[in-house]
């Protein structure tokens, strides 16, 4: 937890600010975070209990985001799944600390034109 002056802001909220994500989408980027596997979009709705199309539609975002990898896996009797896991740890956090530090330089100037 942060706190600035008087307003705590919790790591959710960073995090949820830094990329504009709803709470499902939160939820999943921190179910994909602790994972080392793939996931198809049945199986994550699976794990975290919730419908087959909200997880769809959350992935969908985080895919666009590129927070989440989408892979395909050819089925050996014909067809495809997707397979879907956190991309880049690092570069994610590097971007939560890129909002944060232009966050800190927008409050350093607001101040300045006092």
């Amino acid at each position: 937890m942060i706190t600035f002056l008087c307003k705590k802001i919790s790591k959710e909220d960073l995090i949820r600010c830094a990329f504009a994500l709803n709470k499902t989408e939160y939820n999943l980027l921190i179910f994909l975070s602790k994972k080392e596997d793939k996931y198809t979009a049945a199986q994550i709705s699976e794990f975290m209990k919730l419908d087959r199309t909200t997880i769809q539609k959350a992935i969908k975002n985080l895919v666009d985001k590129k927070i989440v990898k989408r892979t395909q896996q050819n089925i050996s009797g014909g067809g495809y799944m997707f397979l879907y896991a956190i991309s880049d740890k690092k570069k994610i956090k590097e971007k939560i600390k890129k909002v944060v530090n232009k966050w800190c330089k927008g409050v350093k100037e607001s101040i300045n034109e006092l």
